[in-house]
């Protein structure tokens, strides 16, 4: 299902094709050959000092990790994650190997899984990520280790029909797609007071 940002001047096509939906074909999968252009993607983000804090731990539908990570979803989102062919987390490292703080971590990570969504989107795939977790829980279900921790989830498979969702949520999935205007966010110079 297309839905291309109505936006006021031209962009990238694959920027304005790119958006977040929850319904996933739960009868299409994925294979590690399809991962990995997304995850090659995600390796040549931008990262301060190159120090590419970003990791993605992810799992296959009916693999006993999936299972594992779908349970530290929230509930409502485990609804609609769980017919996704992927689910995987991003993850941010926490210092150098110095020690030094890589303050930068979320933002550099955040990059490199801007890079995934566009390299998913260029290849015909549905990748939704989200912010309702359990960060605890993911640590454990995923034995990330100390001086990492977890930032978005990522769903990743092949767009389905909005049926899928039910009543509540299923007309989402045809809403046209809103964001604040640049004239909101973009300042020259000065903050406005």
């Amino acid at each position: 299902m297309r839905k291309p940002a109505l936006t006021e001047v031209p962009i990238l096509p694959v920027i304005a094709e790119r958006w977040s939906p929850r319904a996933f074909d739960p009868e299409r999968t994925l294979s590690e050959d399809d991962l990995k252009p997304l995850f090659e993607a995600a390796r040549w983000a931008a990262s301060s000092g190159n120090s590419q804090p970003w990791r993605f731990v992810y799992a296959f539908r009916g693999e006993p990790a999936f299972d594992a990570l779908l349970a530290c979803a929230a509930e409502g989102n485990q609804a609609w994650v769980k017919r996704a062919s992927v689910l995987a987390y991003s993850v941010a490292r926490l210092h150098s190997d110095s020690g030094r703080s890589l303050w930068h971590n979320r933002h550099d990570t955040g990059m490199a899984l801007a890079h995934l969504l566009l390299q998913a989107t260029a290849n015909g795939l549905a990748v939704h990520p989200f912010g309702g977790f359990d960060s605890d829980k993911v640590i454990a279900a995923a034995g990330i280790p100390a001086d990492f921790e977890p930032c978005t989830g990522v769903a990743i498979g092949y767009a389905g029909d909005p049926a899928l969702l039910g009543e509540k949520d299923g007309p989402r999935e045809y809403a046209e797609r809103q964001r604040r205007p640049v004239s909101e966010f973009l300042f020259h110079g000065r903050w406005p007071q």
